[in-house]
């Protein structure tokens, strides 16, 4: 036990000593203890592109806070770490470094930009871990896992054969969203859209017969058109029954293409025809399957038109957009334009607005794989916290589509599919062949890597060993609880839950909690854009670890999102400090001895004693409660309440009297004063881990960490209603005599007698040292029912009537002094506006509300001197 606590709290110097020696003692290790039931959470793998943000510092505080509170409820404890590869987002930024070499992708070729992305992951992978060991995080660190890594790609080959055996995974020409700027295809889930401003462009499509009748249909990408292989009407729309099978000529360009019937077009919708284009739009590629139409693509993957786009070829394709409005306008084919706002999607990555574009891709089927998924969640073997969360989770997923897998990138795992030069042969292989199988020819591998979330949606099961049934997979999967924000349940929550049932048998874990997103002190989401974004890393260096850890779970629950600013911060580390104060306080009365002190037996213990147990033993059932049902928020809020106001403002002033008198009193009132802290520091310890830590070695107890005590139990025995009640009494008649005083303004060195009417005087008489301690009496004097004393204050709690002798807490004379000034003031007040309201000239011309203003006014101003005179006659 250390002898003291220095006079401040230092956190930079105790937070670096102490995870260091929780690191090499091995504290965060599991047990792998079999009496002990397992609990596992697998930290969602941040990525290597970047630096700790907010987005990982609030949920993985969660995850810290539950590991932390189930390693001291006793459970067998795993919280796995790791990292991941960010396909798209990591080869952007090392592109983005190689530009500044003046170098490219293919200057260096595949094999070259491959070493410096994992000298990339080298460096920024680990640079993020150790930046995530600065929040306190108590992961296991020895079994960190990264996406790429042997383990890791082992399993992704295997679901992806295993898949494909099955017919799940295919390869074919598909509509997807294409960005032209991260030049590779994503999924539907990596597209966010956005209301945004735009036109309908009306166009004539001149019927081929010349006729010189036309079809009249609107778009929003008139830049398409290029690649119309037909235009469609309803086959029932009676506007144009005769036009169905007929030809018009695409404007421009002058080719002729069909008009077909298609229950897709909407009567109602604008003209009720539309222009089918298949190889850039998703509905109208099902419309040119129907219809056996072509499928011509007049797009490059940077977004430039190509060379179907005719003389257009090499336009950009919002150039073209320009150029070919204005030739449509020209030849007469622009009816009008109108405004509009519309949906438009864009990269989740870079904000480039996606095009959908006919590609050849691999795809997983997914209505086989959602079904079982949805079943699980409806019937609560996986529940989502908060529970309204399963809607949008259901909505996504009895929607879902086809997904596609294939990006066109070179960092990722590598797509296993071998192509034979030879023959054609295609192979799909765990493990690369050596050669073709059918006609031994030579083989080149697919170039295509796998989608992130492909392989993040295994990470459950993969970073335990999976395929191979090792003894981590067994001991800790399915795993307990997923900690992660709202806005990635399409991108990994909902791929986890599918993946784990198919691959396995099992769900992933049994409860999603979500974290909502950190916000400024205004609500507004943090953005580069806006600049006010928080560096966790500079605030733990200025407040400290635990105040950040404090302010991002205080206040909050399951969901929803957290304001953060410096003031809350500071707030927070003004509790640490309170904390200490009152630590520091109890550990230099314990004295130089190594002695524990005895809790005092229940007949034995003064009544505030009693107080606050049974208050402390509340608080151990509620926050218990609480952290069942993830309510970490109210969790904090009641332990802050209970350390700051009963035990620090009331419980350790209550017990200086007894300190100061010495003997078995004062022995009584350490015990409990050690009991109290110490059982609260270990509430408290999931929540700010290093300043309880630094405490808790202060004093006597167990064990060898307080991160290994055991969590607190509620215990029937510590409840005293009574002791509760008797002490509640005191303490509302303390806190209302303070009030008056506080609100007359009276000097804290002023003492008063109190004359108190109370059903339990015996009470008062007990408690009477108290009151002048905390409430600046200068003595407690029990009165019968009805008592009355001339000039005197009054003060009603629910339990007792105090009187106060005005002249204890005020000097009369100058009281009085002051009252007559202030009645003088009044009166001559008074005199002022009834000169004004009795002058007929004014009553004629001031507008009525001035008139009535001043009326108002000298009724406050005779309200008012009447009060001064009451005052005055009872002074």
């Amino acid at each position: 036990m250390q002898k003291e606590l220095a006079k401040q709290y230092e956190p930079a110097e105790a937070e670096e000593r102490l995870y260091k020696w929780w690191m090499e003692s091995g504290f965060f290790r599991p047990s792998g203890d079999a009496t002990k039931p397992p609990y596992t959470i697998m930290m969602p793998p941040p990525n290597i592109t970047g630096q700790l943000h907010m987005g990982h510092a609030f949920p993985y505080t969660m995850q810290d806070i539950l590991i932390r509170w189930r390693r001291m409820q006793g459970y067998d404890t795993l919280w796995l770490p790791g990292t991941d590869h960010a396909s798209i987002a990591t080869e952007a930024r090392i592109v983005e470094a190689m530009a500044k070499e003046g170098l490219t992708k293919d200057d260096i070729g595949r094999e070259g930009f491959l070493e410096r992305a994992w000298q990339w992951n080298e460096t920024y992978g680990g640079r993020i871990t150790e930046q995530l060991k600065k929040l306190g995080f108590s992961c296991d660190w020895e079994r960190q896992r990264f996406t790429m890594d042997e383990g890791c790609n082992r399993a992704v080959n295997r679901v992806f054969c295993d898949l494909y055996e099955k017919g799940l995974i295919y390869r074919g020409e598909r509509i997807i969203n294409w960005c032209s700027h991260c030049l590779t295809s994503i999924s539907d889930a990596e597209v966010e859209y956005e209301e945004k401003e735009g036109h309908f462009w009306h166009l004539r499509y001149p019927l081929a017969d010349g006729s010189g009748k036309y079809l009249t249909l609107a778009t929003t990408r008139p830049e398409t058109m290029l690649g119309d292989t037909a235009v469609a009407v309803h086959p029932e729309d009676p506007r144009y029954q005769a036009f169905i099978g007929k030809s018009v000529i695409l404007p421009v360009v002058g080719k002729e293409i069909p008009v077909v019937a298609d229950s897709y077009v909407e009567m109602d919708f604008g003209t009720g025809v539309v222009k089918i284009t298949p190889a850039h739009d998703p509905n109208d590629f099902e419309v040119g399957l129907r219809h056996n139409l072509p499928v011509l693509n007049v797009m490059t993957d940077e977004g430039k038109m190509n060379e179907n786009a005719g003389q257009y070829a090499g336009f950009d394709r919002y150039e073209c957009r320009k150029a070919l409005v204005a030739e449509l306008e020209r030849q007469g084919f622009l009816e009008k334009v109108e405004p509009t706002r519309h949906n438009v999607g864009s990269c989740y990555r870079c904000d480039t607005v996606v095009e959908p574009r006919v590609s050849l891709q691999w795809f997983v089927k997914m209505k086989p794989l959602a079904e079982p998924a949805i079943e699980t969640v409806r019937k609560g073997e996986t529940r989502m916290v908060p529970e309204r969360f399963t809607k949008t989770y259901f909505n996504w997923m009895e929607n879902i589509k086809d997904w596609c897998i294939s990006r066109q990138l070179w960092w990722g795992h590598r797509i296993p599919v071998w192509y034979c030069a030879e023959c054609g042969e295609m192979t799909v292989a765990a493990e690369a062949p050596c050669a073709c199988g059918k006609c031994g020819g030579s083989i080149t591998q697919d170039p295509d890597t796998l989608d992130t979330w492909f392989s993040s949606a295994l990470w459950p099961f993969s970073t335990l060993g999976w395929p191979e049934n090792t003894a981590d997979f067994a001991r800790y999967y399915p795993t307990s609880t997923l900690v992660t924000a709202y806005d990635i349940i399409f991108f990994w929550v909902a791929r986890m839950i599918f993946s784990g049932l198919a691959y396995t048998g099992k769900t992933p874990f049994d409860t999603v909690l979500f974290s909502g997103i950190v916000r400024d002190a205004q609500g507004r989401k943090m953005s580069k854009s806006l600049g006010n974004g928080i560096d966790p890393l500079e605030v733990i260096a200025q407040f400290g670890a635990d105040a950040l850890r404090f302010s991002l779970i205080t206040g909050n629950s399951p969901g929803n999102d957290v304001r953060l600013s410096d003031e809350k911060v500071g707030a927070s580390r003004n509790f640490a400090n309170k904390l200490w104060n009152a630590s520091r306080f109890i550990r230099m009365n314990l004295g130089e001895t190594e002695r524990a002190f005895a809790l005092p037996s229940a007949q034995s213990r003064a009544p505030e004693d009693g107080w606050i147990l049974s208050r402390l033993n509340r608080l151990i059932g509620e926050v218990t409660e609480n952290l069942e049902k993830f309510e970490l928020g109210i969790a904090l809020q009641k332990i802050y309440d209970f350390l700051w106001d009963d035990f620090c403002d009331w419980y350790i002033e209550l017990s200086k009297p007894r300190l100061q008198g010495g003997g078995e009193a004062a022995d009584a009132a350490r015990g409990v004063l050690v009991y109290t802290l110490e059982r609260t520091l270990r509430l408290l310890h999931p929540f700010m881990p290093f300043v309880t830590e630094e405490v808790w070695q202060s004093l006597p107890h167990d064990g060898m960490s307080v991160m290994l005590a055991p969590w607190p139990e509620f215990d029937p025995a510590l409840a005293s209603p009574e002791d509760e009640m008797r002490t509640e009494i005191l303490l509302a008649a303390i806190r209302a005599v303070r009030s008056r005083r506080a609100e007359m303004n009276v000097p804290p060195g002023r003492r008063a007698k109190l004359y108190v009417e109370s059903v339990s005087p015996e009470l008062f008489r007990a408690g009477e040292e108290f009151f002048r301690r905390l409430a600046g009496a200068s003595a407690v004097e029990p009165v019968e029912k009805g008592f009355d004393l001339e000039g005197a204050v009054r003060v009603i709690t629910p339990d007792c009537r105090i009187t106060i002798p005005l002249g204890d807490l005020v000097d009369l004379e100058a009281e009085r002094a002051r009252l007559r000034k202030e009645l003088e003031a009044a009166e001559k007040q008074i005199a002022a506006v009834q000169a004004k309201l009795s002058n007929e000239g004014f009553l004629a011309k001031a507008p009525e509300n001035v008139v009535a203003a001043q009326r108002e006014a000298l009724r406050r101003a005779e309200e008012k001197a009447t009060l001064l005179r009451e005052s005055l006659r009872k002074c």
